[in-house]
């Protein structure tokens, strides 16, 4: 077994972790530390060992006559008591008939037939806990364990690590993280469609489009970006060029325009490639760029990004960026 491969596993670490700490605590409850059970009431004990003790107060009272003593001693044996009087009065085996009925009559003298019908048993001072206790606590335990590594595990698979995440994934999240840009708070008026897009290295596929619709749900158009141009060989693709695009419904065309690494945009051969593609931009952080068609204007925000590292020259590809499209209606 692989440790490294089973300490991915959650669900198995929880569920090893609580049989060993069921297991231990087992074994110290019952073998190291039992329940120990200790001055436990007469009254609390079996039939014969109340049989056995009320015989040797009888014979302790033919005796000494202390009948504060014998009285005390028969009510010991608690509600029980008259009961296993009757039966001693019948098998009185080596008990003297005489010291039975004299104990008989300082019962009767200190009324104690009555009151030992009308007590109660005492409830017995027990310091352990019922198999049924036990049972519970090890339930609840199990129902603990389990809910948490439920939640672990949720929490886990929806907060993983970056290096666990696909670029497409990693993608999504940082898009979701961005806060748009809120028009109307500098006093302009709110776009028909907003979205925010997102690449990331290794995205090899990435192509975004997003639906242009109006307030009552009209088609307007579409826009979006995809990768336009890489640099270099190898996986994952370089992207030195992105295409923003919108697509006019009413104007039946659409306006591209081109977003280029630094290095692309003064590269003479990379700007011969792309001319043909639409207007070329050099990208900029916070930098806007509009786009134009006969009902529709967009604008396309630059507002997070970073230029990958290594042998190929600096600025000339990205290793991520952020872009939100935010498109409005014309009058």
């Amino acid at each position: 077994m692989n440790i490294t491969d089973e300490q991915k596993r959650p669900i198995l670490i929880g569920l090893v972790a609580f049989v060993i700490g069921l297991a231990l605590g087992l074994a110290y409850a019952w073998g190291v530390d039992p329940v120990k059970w200790v001055d436990q009431p007469i009254s609390a004990t079996r039939a014969d060992l109340q049989d056995e003790y009320l015989r040797m107060a009888i014979d302790s009272f033919r005796v000494n006559a202390d009948a504060d003593l014998a009285l005390k001693r028969f009510k010991d044996v608690g509600s029980n008591a008259p009961q296993v009087f009757q039966d001693i009065k019948q098998r009185p085996r080596k008990l003297d008939s005489g010291a039975i009925s004299q104990f008989e009559q300082m019962l009767n003298q200190k009324n104690a037939f009555a009151e030992a019908a009308a007590a109660a048993t005492p409830a017995p001072a027990k310091t352990g806990t019922s198999m049924f206790q036990v049972a519970l606590i090890i339930g609840g335990l199990v129902a603990v364990a389990g809910v948490a590594v439920a939640a672990f595990y949720l929490f886990r698979t929806s907060r993983r690590a970056p290096e666990d995440m696909t670029p497409a994934q990693q993608a999504a999240e940082l898009s979701r993280s961005v806060e748009k840009t809120d028009y109307a708070a500098v006093g302009a008026e709110p776009p028909v469609a907003q979205y925010v897009t997102t690449y990331v290295l290794g995205d090899d596929l990435f192509d975004d489009s997003f639906s242009i619709d109006a307030p009552s749900g009209e088609f307007l158009g579409e826009c979006g970006v995809g990768i336009s141009e890489t640099i270099g060989v190898g996986e994952p693709k370089k992207v030195a060029a992105f295409e923003v695009w919108m697509f006019d419904k009413n104007d039946i065309q659409t306006i591209t325009k081109v977003l280029m690494s630094p290095h692309a945009f003064t590269d003479p051969v990379f700007r011969a490639k792309l001319e043909p593609k639409g207007e070329l931009v050099a990208v900029e952080l916070r930098k806007q760029v509009v786009l134009e068609t006969q009902t529709l204007q967009m604008i396309a925000t630059v507002s997070d990004m970073q230029f990958g590292q290594g042998a190929l020259p600096n600025s000339s590809y990205f290793d991520r960026v952020t872009i939100e499209l935010a498109i409005w209606s014309k009058k």
